[in-house]
């Protein structure tokens, strides 16, 4: 009997281990801001190349950022997707506007450049949906204050797709990952 109560102590004991973790992970995706509890971050990305050959091919609407306990990121509005999206990311040496060629600075540590396969404008109409200027920061994005992102920079929506420079605090794990009509790129704060 003693041995019993020994056993139904221990499975308590881990059932409250498993209930703090949930409650870290949560915490984990709150509000930018707000204190929280010490998480463990994966650090498993690697900072290697990420694409997809896929093509949506419908209009960019809208690029915010947002922070995490263990990264910043990135999200590309692609309203109306119907299936995957293409891109392609990856740290470059310098960011070059796609089409012209012409060196655009980034501020940072690192340069990640994001192309995604949708235009800033619609294709059918030609009307801009994204009001992005090559060379210029993001439009209605504030990265004050961000651990890992640095500077933005808008490159050009060429041939269907468009691409961002992101500037980082260094050649840092990330990952690219979608969800409904959102693009999102994750870049880790530490290694």
């Amino acid at each position: 009997m003693r041995r019993l109560g020994t056993v139904a102590a221990a499975f308590m004991l881990a059932g409250v281990g498993v209930a703090g973790t949930a409650g870290v992970a949560g915490a984990a995706t709150g509000p930018a801001g707000k204190a929280a509890p010490a998480t463990t971050c994966s650090t498993v990305w690697g900072s290697g190349t990420k694409s997809a050959t896929d093509a949506y091919g419908g209009p960019l609407k809208n690029i915010k950022t947002g922070r995490n306990a263990c990264y910043d990121r990135m999200v590309f509005d692609i309203s109306g997707a119907k299936g995957k999206a293409g891109y392609h990311v990856g740290y470059v040496d310098a960011f070059h506007q796609d089409g012209s060629g012409e060196k655009i600075p980034v501020k940072g540590g690192a340069i990640l450049q994001v192309y995604v396969s949708a235009p800033s404008h619609d294709p059918a109409t030609g009307k801009q949906t994204y009001a992005g200027t090559a060379g210029k920061p993001l439009p209605g994005v504030n990265i004050a204050g961000y651990r890992t992102f640095k500077d933005t920079k808008f490159g050009a929506s060429f041939e269907g797709q468009t691409q961002v420079g992101l500037g980082v605090r260094a050649k840092l794990p990330f990952r690219v990952q979608q969800s409904g009509h959102e693009l999102i790129v994750d870049v880790a704060h530490n290694w």
